[in-house]
């Protein structure tokens, strides 16, 4: 495996004679696919075994879910080439690492919500690395920072940028000097392994803020329209057939109502019709009257899948009772959601149909508010419809989004 200079010093900044031995911290930012997470899980681990013995570590992201698929599985046979044995016990978030005669214990952290600080309190580390540090409250990362009281010990980051009112940002980067900790900023020129093809391939996947973002690796704010490739000109026409139907529904009492139809053809899901009602326009509807709605919608389609609204406990709960709609609960992970469904809109997993009128108009209304990643509470309820879609449907059975089988950074 080749590594690049950055790479080399993200692995060996901590070693003697490599001129940065003396700060107390790494801290990894930059474009995504740019090699600093395996670098950065390397040299910490080739770190812990250098300096340590049968002492304890962690390793944080923002699910030991998301940890292992984004971090551990890609260590562990680059350990194996180190020389290093290991044993990595799934039951307790376990990692144990052997090197000759010395082990040492890796254990694997999720910091969620502020709540998930009270999972590691009462160890003592010798250090820690954050996976993704932007994505996981402060109260978590400054709980697993003051776990290590062991002499020696050292703190690792890494994260792809956000807003740049971001804490993370404010405090650290920004903060560097005085945190004594080195910086290191990474592009996917920084990462061997990506070739200009795959390279092009993911700077065609992302645009605007996340474009500035997640390619040029600038902590920049949200600003203007969220999705501002889809024009309506590039609408799909209704398929003749489609192998199965879907739907997802953003409800509303005074606020609109929009339900989502979509039929799959292929890998690809159309959304080949709409409900969208405007209760403060039209005067509010009971959750009996939306159903019946969604009855008309579905007119004549087996349903395999239908995913609403978290918040709308009891419109889901009326649809339970018909037992037609087999409804659950979408995933509303708003920031994220958003970044999902530019992707599926980009690559063309998603296609919206030219009779879907009111998801159309919401395309050419649905921004930013100013200086927050949040978009504005107006205009988005088929947005937040086809949000759901895309995460609770369309993630779940392709497995997310791992566009190529490269290196994640």
């Amino acid at each position: 495996m080749r590594f690049s200079r950055k790479q080399m010093r993200a692995m060996t900044w901590w070693c003697p004679g490599s001129g940065a031995r003396t700060y107390d911290a790494l801290i990894c930012d930059g474009a995504v696919r740019s090699g600093k997470t395996l670098s950065m899980g390397l040299g910490f681990v080739c770190w812990a075994m250098a300096c340590f013995a049968d002492r304890s570590f962690a390793i944080c992201g923002k699910t030991v879910r998301s940890l292992k698929r984004n971090l551990i599985t890609t260590l562990l046979p680059v350990l194996t080439a180190a020389g290093f044995r290991y044993e990595l016990k799934n039951s307790e978030n376990l990692l144990q690492v052997h090197a000759g005669k010395c082990s040492n214990r890796f254990y694997l952290f999720g910091g969620r919500d502020a709540g998930s600080a009270a999972l590691i309190q009462g160890i003592t580390l010798a250090g820690v690395l954050f996976d993704e540090a932007a994505l996981m409250p402060r109260e978590f990362v400054e709980q697993a920072l003051a776990r290590c009281s062991v002499e020696g010990s050292r703190f690792w980051f890494n994260c792809n940028p956000e807003n740049p009112g971001h804490w993370f940002y404010r405090e650290w980067i920004q903060g560097a000097k005085n945190k004594n900790a080195l910086y290191l900023h990474f592009t996917m020129e920084d990462n061997p392994g990506l070739s200009r093809e795959i390279r092009e391939r993911f700077q065609n996947l992302y645009t605007g803020t996340f474009y500035e973002r997640y390619i040029l690796g600038k902590w920049v704010a949200a600003q203007g329209l969220i999705y501002p490739f889809m024009e309506e000109k590039n609408a799909a026409d209704v398929p003749e057939y489609c192998e199965e139907y879907a739907v997802s529904c953003d409800y509303g009492t005074q606020n609109p109502s929009s339900f989502g139809l979509w039929g799959r053809c292929g890998k690809v899901w159309y959304r080949i019709d709409e409900y969208y009602y405007d209760g403060r326009k039209n005067g509010p509807r009971t959750d009996e009257e939306h159903y019946h709605g969604l009855e008309e919608l579905c007119q004549g389609k087996r349903i395999s899948r239908l995913v609403a609204d978290p918040s709308a406990a009891s419109f889901m709960e009326t649809i339970r009772r018909h037992g037609k709609f087999p409804v659950t609960a979408a995933q509303n992970d708003v920031l994220q959601g958003i970044r999902k469904t530019a992707m599926a809109l980009k690559e063309g997993k998603v296609r919206i149909c030219r009779n879907c009128c009111d998801c159309w108009r919401e395309f050419s209304l649905y921004r930013w508010q100013e200086n927050k990643d949040a978009p504005v509470k107006e205009n988005d309820h088929a947005m937040d419809d086809l949000r759901y879609f895309v995460t609770s449907v369309v993630c779940r059975e392709q497995g997310g989004f791992a566009a190529v089988s490269a290196k994640r950074g």
